[in-house]
């Protein structure tokens, strides 16, 4: 499917983007959606109103006709918009157990009733603001689908029972080919986002940078790759670690990937259809950066940058293991070894978030935007690190090769992996 773009939006292209948002909360009753296993977390009943929040605040609320039905709402489900008011605090959405499950799909359905009728009434061809505001709203509503899954994932992770998300059968392994390299010459690249589609603000302007000669892995790391990491004492070798690494292995006790458990000899890990042997022909992901950068440091190679990246993908179709085509295909949400591309380079999209070495920074001439809707990106220019190509819980409408995702480098819980560079 194609990015969805402001011109061409439709309430069928509102309603289905909301709806797979319901049907990945299928399966999850209210106590799932209810509890928080950590600050950086949120409860899917958050996530749920929160996205609503979004519509209503951004678009309703346009309307000086509107009611809210629930104005304290403002409040409670503002995430990080301070130009709108205040927050609730963050790492204490999970004692909010009102409103309900029920009554939150409730407020849902009053917003997505009152958009729907917005946008067949012609609203987005009358008003050119409330069709990018729209188009902005999808794509956060895509945005916030794939942290359901890795908070959902990470709650369920600490229950002992080692619950079941989708009751699925991962398919068949084949084994990972040799690891080949594709060589990019010495130039000057455009990158960044330009032409037609959306885009976050943060992918552009368009500009020109230079590259030296550089070599891109032709698939990303294996668990086979990351167990030999580990068997080679990986996590005990301070030689191959940046500082705050080497301080936080030690403080958090990391030994391997999170989700990863040893007994008696034999590695298993955590997954959305419960804990399953470690394939070592997947790719493997939840990595931290400063996992990712110390196991390149011990190939005996790096990280690419986000640039090399975003020129070695701008070539080929944003195609993978994406979310949609993965629950269409019944299966579960996980990297998989099957997927290989047409190029020469296999697996950029989907899978697993790639860790780059680039920090993440604004291009040369960008502008937030004005207004509360500026503080969606250019805020968090700070301490954080660039990932590119999307992962198994990203929507195929929703990655392209100027993507430009980022967290802190000590960030694990999200789908994130390797690919390495020379």
């Amino acid at each position: 499917m194609s990015t969805i773009a402001s011109s061409l939006l439709t309430a069928d292209d509102y309603l289905r983007v909301r709806q797979f948002t319901d049907l990945l909360c299928a399966p999850i009753g209210p106590e799932d959606a209810t509890a928080q296993s950590m600050p950086d977390a949120s409860p899917l009943k958050w996530h749920l109103a929160h996205t609503t929040w979004f519509f209503e605040t951004f678009l309703l609320r346009r309307d000086d006709g509107y009611r809210p039905p629930y104005p304290q709402y403002e409040y409670l489900f503002n995430s990080y918009y301070n130009t709108v008011g205040k927050q609730y605090p963050r790492p204490h959405r999970g004692l909010v157990t009102r409103p309900t499950l029920d009554e939150t799909y409730a407020y849902r359905e009053h917003v997505d009733r009152c958009v729907t009728e917005s946008l067949n009434s012609g609203l987005l061809e009358s008003d050119v603001d409330a069709a990018a505001i729209v188009a902005l709203g999808l794509q956060h509503e895509q945005q916030h689908q794939e942290l359901m899954l890795t908070d959902l994932k990470h709650l369920l992770s600490h229950n002992p029972l080692d619950p079941i998300y989708r009751p699925d059968e991962f398919p068949a392994s084949e084994t990972a080919g040799e690891r080949q390299w594709v060589e990019f010459p010495a130039a000057l690249y455009d990158v960044g986002h330009a032409g037609a589609g959306f885009a976050y603000d943060n992918e552009s302007p368009r500009h020109r940078v230079w590259l030296d000669e550089f070599a891109l892995a032709s698939q990303p790391v294996t668990c086979g790759e990351y167990l030999q990491f580990i068997d080679d004492g990986g996590y005990q070798r301070p030689e191959l670690w940046l500082s705050e690494g080497w301080a936080t292995v030690n403080r958090e006790a990391w030994a391997a990937p999170l989700y990863w458990r040893c007994d008696n000899g034999a590695w298993s890990e955590f997954t959305l259809a419960g804990r399953g042997a470690v394939d070592p022909a997947r790719p493997v992901c939840h990595l931290s950066y400063f996992e990712a950068d110390a196991f390149a440091r011990w190939a005996g190679c790096r990280l690419p940058t986000e640039f090399e990246w975003e020129v070695a993908a701008a070539a080929q179709a944003p195609e993978g293991n994406l979310v949609d085509a993965l629950l269409g295909a019944d299966e579960p949400v996980h990297p998989s070894p099957r997927k290989r591309d047409a190029g020469p380079i296999h697996r950029l999209y989907g899978d697993a978030w790639e860790w780059t070495c680039s920090s993440y920074a604004p291009y040369p001439g960008y502008r937030p935007a004005a207004g509360a809707l500026g503080e969606y990106n250019g805020k968090f220019m700070c301490n954080q690190y660039v990932l590119r190509g999307g992962s198994c819980a990203t929507s195929s409408e929703h990655i392209r090769s100027t993507y430009r995702n980022f967290f802190p480098a000590a960030t694990r819980w999200q789908f994130s992996g390797i690919r390495l560079a020379r």
